[in-house]
Parts: structure tokens; C-alpha cells; sequence
């Protein structure tokens, strides 16, 4: 397919930035995790170097999955489809290439401190006071550029796209600063219960409320554009926003139900999250009748296909999570393997594969060029699609495991020798995961900075 050469290259420079961001910290984000993975088979593999020791790989592989792969490679992706949809140019560049230049001496600045042992000893919001406030910064920067180009827009209706977008980077600025309670330095956390209620705000909204609507976004503008549709319902598309919005914010609480919350919160939590059913299949009915018929089309463009295999994950993943959150259900569920395998689940099947779909997608729009190689998009797609099933698969039979062991009273001695085989299956499939990411390092550095655009 022959592209336009007259592509200004002043354009797009702040799609291409955060394009290289998540492609490069994909491969680092899968690299920790992989280390982790080798100390769940071998407890001393490496034991002697502090810095890699799994209880710091662990926070630093999460937070690189977060905040420098998927975050960056769906906001590459906003930074290309907002303007278009607005027919406008974004507000400004320069502001854009400065926020990815300061992402990637966060990201860092993360890494070595927790690697130094520097932690606030949170789950998800592990990051010390500093780097919060960088992560802070940033969201600001995006916000403000997104909300400004919306403002000088030449398109008086709002797609949308635009809608999950803005209120993705504005409701994850104020969440992340209340989440991380940015405003006592010296512990980043609250006291006893309340912490824990504050903390799973936060750490569920992450996803509820940042990748899942800039997920949304790129579907929305992905697949009808692929498929050369109009979207099924324009009604549907914002019954789903807003549902989203409403039911998902309360549901964090339904990880705390084996602890002395009030009960109120409990009951709202696991409402909201058997009723998260409403948004996910509004999402997907529109999104699927709007393919319907068109599958064909969705298969011959690489990044279509990974944006809407991100969608069937979407479904699997919200499902999971609505029968999760009953009591009777994580009773064998929790505190085990089975949230391991879901988390796995939501942020590299369905925001991860969306991530990559979007940043595929528009790499031959930025550059002018086609993609380098077709080929190697689509090894990633299927090394990444066995690799995140597998991980789907075999986390949840030793979820199923360590929980009826705990209702039986078996002792961790016991268990350990018996879920071995699966955390070698799951290394071996990290693996397969690990290629993934670093084919697709060469793949969008070739795209962006030395492609002729000759090859297939």
C-alpha cells in the first residue's frame, strides 16, 4: 500500500515520542518480569544481588507494565487520533516532546529507586514521594494539552474517543495524587484502614479509569476506521462512558472484603462490580456490530487485529472480575495466583494488545511510510497472544489450587512442590512474551528512524 511522503514531519512528533517510550520499556518492563519469574522457580536465583531481589523486581516490573508500556503507547495514540477528530493540529509539539522526554527520566528515576529499596510499601502505589510528584507533573502536561487542543478544535461534535481521553488523563491526575497521598512525603500512605480503602481506590481506578477509557478510545477510533464503517451507535458509545464512569469507580473495596471495612462499602463494591457488566457489553455490542460482517478487514490490518483481540480480552477480563468480587467465589480466589492471572489478564491482554494496536495503526500514518516489517507485527501479535493466554491459563489453575489448599488447611510445604511444574510453564511462556517485546523494539525503531519503506 502506498503511503503519502508529504507527512510533516514537525506533526507528529509527540505520537512518534511516546511510540519509541512504550516500545523501549516493553522490553525492560518484560525483563523484570522475567527475573521475577526465574525466583518463583528457583527462590535464590540471583539472590545475592539486592537490587534485583524479587520484593523490588516485583514493584518495578508492575510499574513499568503501568506507566512505561501501556500508558505511553495509548497516550502515542491519542496524540495522533485527538487532533484528527478535532481537525485541528495539537495545541502544542513542543509541550507534547517535552512531557516524553520528562516520562523517560521518571521512569528511571523510578527503577533505581525502588531498586535502592526507596518504597512506600503500597501495592501499585509503591513509587516514593519524588516520583510521584513527576508522575503528577506529567498527567498535568498531558491534560493540559489535550484540553487545549479541544479547545481550538474545528470540530464542534466530540467522538468519543475524546471523551474517554479527557476524562482518562484528568481523573487518573486528581486519583493518582489522592492515591498516593502526595501530600505527607515522609510515608506516602495514611493509617490502618482507611489507607487500605484510599489504596484500592486508587489501585483499582488505575485501570478503571486509565486504561480502560484510553483503551476504549483506541478501539472506538480504530476499528471503524480499519473497517471503513460507521460505528454501530453513536447512543451506545456514550450509555457505555457513561456507565463506565459511574459503576467503576466504586468497585475497588471488593479486594478488601476479608477485612474490617464497613460493610456499606463492601456491598457498593460488589454491586458496582457484578454491574460492570452494563459498560463492558455496551462497549462490545457497538464495537462487535460495528466488525460485523467486516472481520476480513480487521485481519489484513495488523494493528486492527491486535486492537480488537484486545477487545474479546476486554470481555474475558470483566467477566472474571464481576464473579470474582463475590464473597462466595473469593473465598477460593483471592490472595492467590487466580488475581495474578486476571491482572495478566486485563493489563497486557486487553490495554497492552490495545496499546500495541494503536501505536501499529498509526506508525504508518506519522511516518508516511509503511510499516517496516508486516511480518514481525504479526510474530509479535502471536508470540504476545500464546504468551498472555498461556499466562491466562496456567495462573488460574494454580490460583485453584493454592486456594482450595488454604480452605483445607494445607501448609505452604505442601503446596509449593505441587505448583512448581506450572511457575516453570509460566517462565517459559514469559519467554515467548519477552521475544514479543523485543521484536517489536526493532520493529517500531526500524518504522521510525531507518525504514525505506520497501520492506513487507
Amino acid at each position: 500500500m502506498a503511503l503519502s511522503a508529504s507527512v510533516n514531519p514537525e506533526r507528529y512528533r509527540t505520537a512518534r515520542a511516546f511510540c519509541l517510550t512504550s516500545a523501549v520499556w516493553f522490553g525492560a518492563a518484560a525483563s523484570f518480569g522475567m527475573i521475577g519469574a526465574g525466583y518463583l522457580i528457583a527462590p535464590d536465583f540471583m539472590a545475592n544481588i539486592g537490587f534485583i531481589h524479587f520484593g523490588k523486581t516485583r514493584p518495578v516490573h508492575v510499574n513499568l507494565v503501568l506507566f512505561g508500556f501501556v500508558t505511553p503507547g495509548l497516550l502515542a495514540a491519542a496524540f495522533y487520533y485527538v487532533p484528527r477528530l478535532l481537525r485541528t493540529d495539537l495545541y502544542s509539539e513542543k509541550l507534547g516532546v517535552f512531557t516524553a522526554v520528562l516520562w523517560n527520566i521518571t521512569l528511571p528515576a523510578a527503577v533505581i529507586s525502588l531498586g535502592m529499596g526507596y518504597t512506600q510499601g503500597r501495592e501499585y502505589a509503591e513509587l516514593p514521594w519524588l516520583v510521584d510528584i513527576l508522575i503528577a507533573i506529567l498527567f498535568a502536561l498531558v491534560v493540559f494539552n489535550i484540553i487545549m487542543t479541544i479547545r481550538q478544535r474545528r470540530e464542534k461534535i466530540l467522538y468519543v474517543s475524546v471523551w474517554y481521553v479527557s476524562a482518562a488523563v484528568v481523573l487518573t491526575g486528581l486519583t493518582y495524587s489522592l492515591g498516593n497521598v502526595i501530600w505527607q512525603p515522609s510515608t506516602g500512605a495514611l493509617l490502618g484502614i482507611p489507607d487500605a480503602i484510599l489504596l484500592w481506590f486508587y489501585g483499582h481506578n488505575v485501570f478503571g479509569l486509565l486504561l480502560t477509557p484510553m483503551g476504549l478510545a483506541v478501539a472506538y477510533y480504530v476499528i471503524p476506521r480499519a473497517t471503513r464503517s460507521p460505528l454501530y451507535s453513536h447512543t451506545l458509545s456514550l450509555i457505555g462512558f457513561w456507565s463506565l464512569i459511574v459503576v467503576y469507580t466504586h468497585i475497588g473495596t471488593h479486594h478488601l472484603l476479608q477485612v474490617p471495612v464497613p460493610t456499606y462499602l463492601k456491598t457498593i463494591a460488589i454491586v458496582d462490580s457484578v454491574a460492570m457488566v452494563i459498560p463492558v457489553m455496551v462497549v462490545l455490542i457497538n464495537l462487535w456490530y460495528t466488525v460485523k460482517g467486516k472481520l476480513g478487514e480487521i485481519h489484513a490490518d495488523i494493528g486492527a487485529k491486535f486492537v480488537f483481540t484486545g477487545t474479546i480480552y476486554y470481555f474475558f477480563v470483566n467477566i472474571q472480575g464481576s464473579m470474582m468480587s463475590l464473597p462466595i467465589v473469593q473465598r477460593v480466589t483471592h490472595f492467590n495466583n487466580w488475581v495474578v492471572g486476571h491482572a495478566h489478564i486485563g493489563v497486557l491482554g486487553f490495554a497492552g494488545m490495545t496499546a500495541l494496536g494503536g501505536i501499529y495503526y498509526i506508525l504508518p500514518k506519522i511516518t508516511g511510510k509503511p510499516l517496516y516489517s508486516k511480518f514481525l507485527a504479526d510474530l509479535q501479535y502471536w508470540l504476545i497472544l500464546i504468551g498472555i493466554t498461556g499466562f491466562a491459563i496456567v495462573l488460574t489453575i494454580v490460583g485453584l489450587i493454592q486456594g482450595q489448599a488454604w480452605i483445607n488447611g494445607e501448609t505452604i510445604y505442601r503446596v509449593l512442590p505441587e505448583i512448581h511444574p506450572y511457575y516453570v510453564s509460566r517462565a517459559m511462556l514469559g519467554v515467548i512474551i519477552l521475544a514479543g517485546a523485543y521484536i517489536g523494539i526493532y520493529n517500531v525503531i526500524r518504522s521510525l528512524y531507518f525504514n525505506s519503506g520497501e520492506t513487507s
